[in-house]
């Protein structure tokens, strides 16, 4: 059975840049306009040529009259006829009348027939007729040649002009989609309008100037959020600390542990708050100093989480600062041992004990878990969202955030990903989070660290 309920159906868009676009309606024009022209022009022409030729042929016909009625006996001459039987029926019309004329006779095939016609005194026609002359036909013909040639011409130059002019107007827009981009990622000093520079003014300073409004009053609305948070996140420190030590003194019990589990919850949150704000405010510098990665992250992970396995697969000297890449491991370590050990794949289940993986620059964590939520994944980590409940049903959503924020004051950049689709057995699968140090940093061999996925 169909589902009832409407279907929705997808429409294959065609990409093709502004630069084509232009390029093709200019050139559409310019054919349209070319093809017009040269009608009126040919047929302007034609008509002229005609009319010259029927006041020739008139004015031959009156000079033969003349010779006809003045000469004895009375013959035409100069290729002249006396009621010609194939004269057109429009002109006898005319010579019933009393009236002379000319008439152009079409044909299907070869040039048309010019006639005049004049009646005489006693009731007869003299009427002349010949073929349109050979000449003025090959004269239509360069015409028409000469208007072929120009409407190509016409088109092709339409056509290049409008390559020229969109594309410029589409390189404006990529340097402005650029500098948006940049901006999208966090850099907030950037500015379209300088981005796509030029001296012509038109739209797309239009759209520059308000990319660059909007991004100062994102930025200015991002900032008094993050001083608000910093604010409330400083004043409830000195509270949170009294009743941490106040819990300390009350007696042993369930309740004081309780009390005191949560009051150092409450803490840890307060001070992870106030290292967002720090991060955010793009004010935090790194204290760099050069280290053995593998040496350091083998030591720090066994102080962590001495139930981690580390391979080491390639030494690399690093400058870095290494408090701030300890907090890193840190948190990554919690998040996997969190997630990737508890529920169905948790300490003393099948799912496996948390991987960590040093080659040159790149640092892995892997648990065996459910993997990342696929909101992660899309958009990266938030604060204050934890996913779906059977990755990060509890805690803040922090960990990770900072965790991508001091990453970034390192230079380097944190990645996550999931070892398996989903529907995959439990521990088949779980969540890689990938540290990136910089690749500038000096290393011993000098070479570039060999990336391998995980298995």
């Amino acid at each position: 059975m169909k589902p009832f309920g409407k279907r929705i159906r997808r429409r294959r868009a065609l990409r093709t840049g502004v630069r084509w676009k232009i390029a093709v309606a200019i050139a559409a024009v310019g054919a349209l306009v070319a093809v017009t022209l040269s009608l009126v022009v040919h047929n302007a022409a034609r008509v002229s040529m005609l009319d010259n030729a029927r006041d020739v042929q008139m004015w031959r016909l009156v000079f033969a009259q003349r010779v006809y009625e003045t000469s004895k006996p009375k013959e035409p001459r100069f290729g002249t006829k006396i009621n010609d039987p194939a004269l057109p029926p429009q002109l006898d019309q005319l010579m019933r009348d009393g009236r002379r004329g000319t008439y152009v006779q079409e044909h299907r095939s070869g040039p048309p027939d010019v006639w005049a016609a004049v009646p005489l005194a006693n009731g007869d026609v003299l009427s002349l007729h010949v073929p349109f002359a050979d000449r003025s036909a090959t004269i239509m013909n360069d015409l028409d040649r000469a208007l072929i040639i120009g409407s190509v011409s016409v088109v092709f130059g339409g056509c290049a002009l409008g390559v020229l002019i969109g594309g410029q107007l589409s390189r404006r827009l990529r340097k402005a989609a650029a500098a948006a981009g940049r901006v999208a990622q966090g850099n907030t000093e950037v500015r379209v309008r300088d981005a796509i520079g030029g001296v012509v003014r038109d739209e797309t300073d239009e759209l520059a100037r308000a990319v660059d409004a909007l991004t100062d009053a994102l930025g200015e609305r991002i900032e008094a959020e993050r001083r608000v948070t910093a604010d409330i996140a400083h004043e409830l420190r000195t509270p949170v600390t009294g009743l941490l030590t106040a819990a300390e003194l009350l007696p042993p019990g369930r309740p004081t542990e309780l009390v005191r589990d949560r009051a150092q919850a409450m803490r840890t949150l307060v001070e992870d708050v106030l290292e967002v704000a720090r991060l955010d405010s793009a004010s935090e510098r790194a204290e760099l100093q050069e280290i053995a990665l593998g040496e350091f992250v083998e030591r720090r992970v066994r102080a962590l989480d001495p139930d981690a396995v580390v391979h080491v697969v390639h030494e690399s000297w690093v400058n870095t600062d290494p408090r701030r890449l300890e907090r890193i491991l840190g948190n990554l370590l919690a998040n996997a041992a969190k997630h990737g050990k508890g529920g169905k794949g948790g300490a003393g289940g099948t799912g496996g004990p948390v991987e960590v993986t040093v080659e040159g620059r790149v640092v892995r964590v892997r648990d065996h878990g459910p993997g990342f939520p696929e909101a992660l994944l899309k958009e990266g980590p938030s604060r204050f969202r934890t996913g779906s409940s059977d990755r990060a049903g509890q805690g803040h959503g922090l960990g990770l955030t900072i965790a991508t924020g001091q990453a970034r004051v390192l230079g380097a950049r944190l990645t996550f990903r999931n070892a398996a689709p989903e529907g995959t057995p439990d521990g088949a699968g779980g969540a890689i989070a990938v540290l990136w140090l910089p690749e500038h940093a000096p290393t011993t061999t000098g070479s570039f660290p060999i990336l391998r996925l995980a298995d």
